[in-house]
């Protein structure tokens, strides 16, 4: 073994970016993963540019390659009993099948859980919805709807300003519960000897995202609101506005705002009853936050930020994308690889294994890139998994 789950077959029916960016996580680990595509069109992310990125044979979008790395391409057209069958063959040889269909439309193809099962005992079924697969099973699952719906918009930026993440970060945050409950189920087959059905959808992810704001919900009855910067709990824990910019500071505790105090050469501040506790500040935040601001007003960003993190105090300046990756690579992180002579770089696994390393990035594929090698690999008496 050179990966975690080198050895494994992941059968990927999933299109756009939930789906997707789990079994290319489960292909960082090693597992070979074979993306099923419509013939012609591929994965409606394909189309999704600009950006688009350079390949040998054109373009493809920089959307698309985010979430298909390290996996192979076959066209496959359900409603061709040919296609279907090879699509059955495959079912019935994985490990491991995502899709996010609407709910029942794989029973009619005979790829559903319960027919695929029956052949395939031992396979990991995981089925991603918006709304999961009861009441909500009709209803159209997208990333910017649930951020709607399920409350995160009522909870970021501006109070009179709904607004939606940077990133669909919804997506992101079920392909990693997908991945969760793919793995333990992948466990729990070694004791119970057979697999299962992993549902998530969209909607449960947001909320079981939620945290603090959930619980603060749960536990007094009242909904949250978007506070800008600031968080609900804590104080200083937001961005403060110095001479030429804004300087992010946390503060989690009385011990940081002691510090915090001394190092902007305020140390009465500290010993302000307004501002004695956490609690106090939150009280207080408006009056603290001017007192702040009043000193950092005197300087700059870079400069608060050097004497503020030579203090051990966490605190940054508000930066691009960009520096995001610059800082990474400035630590050592190695945030990006390589996938290919002319191709794009990809982000490196977040995934540190000490025995089991994630390596051998390979480029997202064409579509249909690997269609000999699929039909030809399915069409031999190879003995199901």
């Amino acid at each position: 073994m050179t990966r975690p789950l080198e050895g494994l077959m992941v059968a990927d029916f999933s299109r756009v970016l939930a789906g997707p960016l789990a079994a290319a996580t489960l292909a960082d680990l090693g597992a070979e993963v074979i993306k099923v595509e419509r013939p012609g069109s591929g994965d409606d992310t394909r189309h999704w540019g600009p950006p688009w990125t350079a390949t040998p044979d054109g373009t493809s979008s920089s959307y698309f390659e985010s979430a298909n790395r390290s996996k192979k391409s076959v066209e496959l057209d359900l409603g061709d009993p040919a296609d279907l069958a090879i699509a059955q063959e495959l079912a019935q040889r994985c490990d491991i099948l995502i899709e996010n269909f609407k709910t029942g439309s794989l029973d009619r193809h005979d790829l559903g859980y319960d027919a695929v099962s029956a052949r395939n005992p031992g396979v990991i079924y995981a089925s991603i919805t918006g709304f999961g697969s009861q009441d909500g099973a009709d209803l159209a699952g997208y990333d910017f709807l649930v951020q709607a719906v399920g409350g995160l918009m009522s909870i970021t930026g501006r109070p009179d300003e709904p607004t939606k993440a940077g990133v669909a970060l919804v997506d992101v945050l079920t392909s990693k519960d997908a991945v969760v409950g793919i793995l333990a189920a992948l466990r729990a087959r070694d004791v119970i000897g057979h697999g299962q059905h992993v549902e998530v959808n969209l909607l449960s992810s947001l909320l079981g995202s939620l945290a603090n704001q959930a619980s603060g919900y749960l536990t007094t009855g009242t909904a949250p609101v978007a506070m800008g910067n600031q968080h609900p709990s804590i104080a200083p824990y937001e961005t403060l506005r110095a001479k030429d910019g804004h300087v992010a500071v946390c503060c989690g505790n009385d011990n940081q705002f002691t510090r915090l105090a001394i190092a902007v050469g305020r140390p009465e501040l500290s010993e302000d009853p307004r501002f004695a506790s956490n609690g106090d500040r939150v009280a207080h935040r408006e009056a603290l936050v001017g007192q702040l601001e009043e000193v950092l007003a005197d300087d700059t960003v870079d400069s608060w930020v050097e004497r503020l993190s030579r203090a051990g105090l966490p605190a940054g300046k508000v930066g691009t994308v960009a520096d995001g990756f610059e800082l990474a690579a400035r630590l050592g992180l190695e945030p990006t690889v390589d996938v290919g002579v002319g191709r794009s770089r990809q982000v490196r696994s977040p995934l540190t294994f000490s025995a089991t390393p994630v390596t051998a990035y390979t480029a997202p594929p064409a579509l249909g890139e690997h269609n000999d090698v699929v039909r030809t690999m399915l069409s031999t008496q190879e003995n199901p998994r």
